[in-house]
């Protein structure tokens, strides 16, 4: 490749991977000294429409310490045909249907290109999907009825042998059976208690125990290959088979019926509902590939999982109190939810979150259900906005193919990396299926101690954050040339059913800090080190004060500077970075302003909701969290994008502002007076209609890609949404600030005393060179 840039982006085309890092330190003592870390942005299930599965099996190394799949960096011996691994160098004779292959005739996984190869496995058969509906019925009529037409179109998007299961709940919880032709049956629990898996065994004689639960057998890289059970299952049932009663029944879902006494909220037993749906699925479909999607109006107030009382005069729990500890039921409902969480993963269900209501609903305690199960997580307003429809529409979203869903299910994620290496741990929608080995580090960054993660939830988008130690002592130690190997294994059930393996087998090679420290500080790759440090400043914020987190954060930036940055000694203007380092510090001055760390005028939910995306999303869309993208549209030129600055707001532009969240369209000062006049309705001034529809028009093109529907916003200067544009912009120019004031064009000063990207700038540069540093 000619640069960096392109040998990153074609490797990400093809592998769906990204280091921070692309030629390794060949030290632990120079690694440590590099300060962002060696890691990877993998996103293990990125579409590739060239690449249909292949029909056999995968060839395994035969100790069992290693389990490796062979891959193009393998050596093979053609005459002998035999190979040896990459990773552990054990020698492997071929199976017997290999007998063919010589240098002229290579199977796919031999060829370099196919670096990333998918495997549909033979063995096993194919398993329905499940969906398990959790509806809360304390709500309003009209977001109710939204709700339930959501729900009855989302049956003709589920595949029909799909398995559906229903559940309802308000003050008490309905679990519904389903098939009944003649009448309704549904059976009633408490909503002040959880409902265990042995009491549904024993009360309802759901299937369960060791006759119901599948036997496991050992899959590529040592998964787990779930069998099903073909047990038939009352509330479980073949969408085919029940399609026009469950459309009936959902259509009969009517409010809850308790009455609401004035100045109280409703009774929602959401905790209750949510133990009823994870132990239904554990006790009849353990270790199989499920959905619990729990859609919620409000927070739950009584019984396991209570966020705030029944009482309006009670106010649910706000960031000053989670900051001062003083929440009556946070503790207590947490502690809940993360164990719904990790039993829901630890049987590969994933736990879908969608919560619509004006006031929070108790995401912050019940954000691990989506964390670690891989589910999602969406808030809305109402279930009756656009926002909510268009997203639950995507959600069922299928492949290029149109064929499948693009979601899978119940994947295991498995990673093998040369000896030089070890695996520090995941960042990302994960939990641990606690497989120790030689390549696990004591150092643990996000969920450490193993080399292989359940993502019970994954989809096309899904990435997680890999974080590698570099324990080689001496750069000698290794041989010349020898580049350094990783390999991802990601086994899942596909939305067709079918088991598959996904193998990515990636190298880079090493380089001797003290000799090529320009070859390693080449390679570095600025966005994906900037979403790394975004993933780990995320962690460390659920546990450390902001502050704290914020120091950490430029003190590495300063860090970095002094390594790899060019200056004279206590001379800030002669400090210089390279390219492919420039934008780095831009990036970690809108990550510390952004809402990621700064959780004022946020509440704990949105907080939650904003980091649970940040966690499971790519380079490329966490970088436009990070730092948002910004068009300008006028008659000077074609659209353009232009510094996220307030030099960018002027009169006479109409600015298209991406902060994936959300998407905004704002009319400058000029713009709005000449649409007042109508002009843009006068057939001599067609171009002003085509600028004001040409944002519209992109911004449209957008929302129909976005997962999840974005809001969209359209506003004008001076309008109470524009602040949403000026939170988001450098403060280049405020309002004390006075240069260009009055002047024709000049752009708008914002109210604010934060500082500027240049002030930033400056202060950075000062510490970076200062001697005493």
């Amino acid at each position: 490749m000619s640069t960096w840039g392109d040998f990153i982006a074609q490797n990400e085309e093809r592998d769906g991977v990204r280091f921070t890092w692309n030629v390794w330190p060949a030290t632990r003592i120079e690694s440590t000294k590099m300060v962002v870390p060696v890691a990877a942005m993998v996103t293990p299930l990125k579409e590739r429409p060239d690449m249909p599965p292949i029909c056999y099996d995968p060839v395994l190394c035969s100790r069992s310490q290693c389990r490796a799949v062979l891959n193009p960096l393998c050596q093979v011996d053609y005459r002998a045909k035999t190979w040896a691994c990459n990773f552990c160098f054990q020698r492997n004779a071929f199976p017997q249907h290999y007998a063919g292959i010589s240098e002229t005739n290579q199977p796919a996984e031999l060829i370099p290109q196919f670096s990333t190869i998918e495997y549909q496995l033979q063995r096993s058969g194919t398993a329905p999907t499940i969906f398990l509906f959790v509806v809360d019925t304390c709500q309003e009529e009209e977001n109710l009825q939204a709700l339930k037409e959501s729900l009855q179109l989302s049956l003709s998007l589920i595949p029909p042998t799909a398995l559906v299961g229903l559940i309802t709940f308000g003050r008490m919880v309905q679990l519904h059976e389903l098939g009944c032709d003649s009448f309704a049956k549904s059976f009633v629990f408490r909503g002040t208690k959880e409902v265990t898996t042995n009491q549904l065994q024993d009360q309802l004689g759901v299937a369960g125990g060791s006759s119901a639960r599948p036997q496991a057998s050992s899959g590529p890289g040592g998964t787990q290959q779930p069998s099903q059970p073909d047990i038939p299952n009352r509330f479980l049932q073949p969408l085919q088979n029940i399609d026009m009663n469950l459309t009936d029944m959902i259509g009969d879902i009517q409010c809850d019926p308790w009455p609401v006494p004035q100045g109280t909220r409703p009774l929602r037993s959401t905790g209750a509902a949510l133990s009823l749906a994870v132990s239904l699925l554990e006790a009849t479909f353990p270790n199989a590939g499920a959905r619990i999607m729990l859609f919620v109006g409000g927070p739950c107030t009584q019984g396991p999982g209570m966020v705030v009382g029944h009482e309006r005069k009670e106010i649910i729990r706000s960031q000053y109190d989670l900051e001062k500890d003083t929440c009556k039921y946070h503790k207590k409902a947490t502690k809940l939810y993360e164990g719904l969480a990790k039993r829901a993963a630890g049987n590969g269900h994933a736990v879908d979150v969608y919560a619509c209501a004006l006031d929070q609903t108790g995401t912050h305690e019940m954000k691990y259900l989506s964390n670690d199960t891989g589910g999602y997580m969406i808030l809305g307003d109402s279930f009756n906005t656009s926002l909510f429809k268009q997203t639950w529409q995507k959600a069922f979203a299928k492949d290029s193919h149109g064929q499948h869903f693009k979601m899978a299910f119940n994947a295991s994620f498995e990673v093998k990396c040369s000896r030089e290496l070890k695996l520090c741990g995941v960042l990302g929608p994960c939990v641990s299926l606690n497989r120790k080995n030689a390549s696990v580090s004591d150092n643990e960054t996000g969920v450490g101690g193993t080399s292989a993660w359940r993502v019970s939830g994954i989809d096309p988008a899904t990435s997680l954050c890999v974080m590698f130690e570099v324990v080689n002592q001496q750069a000698s130690a290794i041989p010349q040339g020898q580049p350094g190997a990783v390999q991802f294994i990601t086994f899942y059930q596909h939305a067709s059913g079918q088991k598959r393996v996904r193998v990515t087998t990636v190298a880079r090679h090493w380089a001797d800090a003290a000799t090529n420290i320009n070859h390693i500080s080449a390679s570095f790759d600025q966005e994906a080190a900037a979403v790394v440090m975004a993933r780990m400043a995320v962690e460390k914020s659920e546990i450390d004060d902001g502050p704290d987190v914020l120091r950490w954060l430029d003190r590495m930036l300063i860090r970095l500077c002094q390594k790899f940055g060019e200056y004279h000694k206590d001379d800030p203007s002669s400090f210089k970075f390279s390219d492919n380092f420039s934008l780095y510090p831009q990036f970690m001055f809108h990550l510390r302003r952004s809402q990621f760390l700064q959780v004022f005028n946020n509440s704990p939910d949105e907080s939650a909701y904003y980091r649970n995306k940040l966690n499971r999303e790519d380079v490329t869309q966490s970088l436009v969290m990070v730092q948002p993208i910004l068009y300008a549209y006028s008659f000077n030129g074609p659209p353009e994008p232009v510094l996220l600055d307030s030099t960018s707001i002027t009169a006479d532009r109409i600015l298209l502002l991406d902060t994936f969240f959300h998407i905004l369209i704002y009319h400058g000062e000029t713009v709005v007076a000449w649409r007042k006049q109508g002009y843009h309705n006068l057939p001599d001034h067609e171009n002003f209609r085509q600028l004001l529809q040409a944002p519209v028009d992109d911004a449209q093109e957008i929302l129909q890609t976005r997962f999840p529907m974005p809001r969209y916003i359209v506003t004008e200067k001076d309008g109470s949404q524009a602040r949403f544009l000026l939170a988001k912009v450098n403060p280049s120019q405020t309002h004390n600030t006075t240069y260009g004031w009055g002047a024709e064009g000049a752009s708008s000063p914002i109210l604010t005393d934060d500082v500027s990207l240049q002030v930033f700038m400056d202060h950075l540069k000062k510490l970076a060179v200062s001697s005493s540093t």
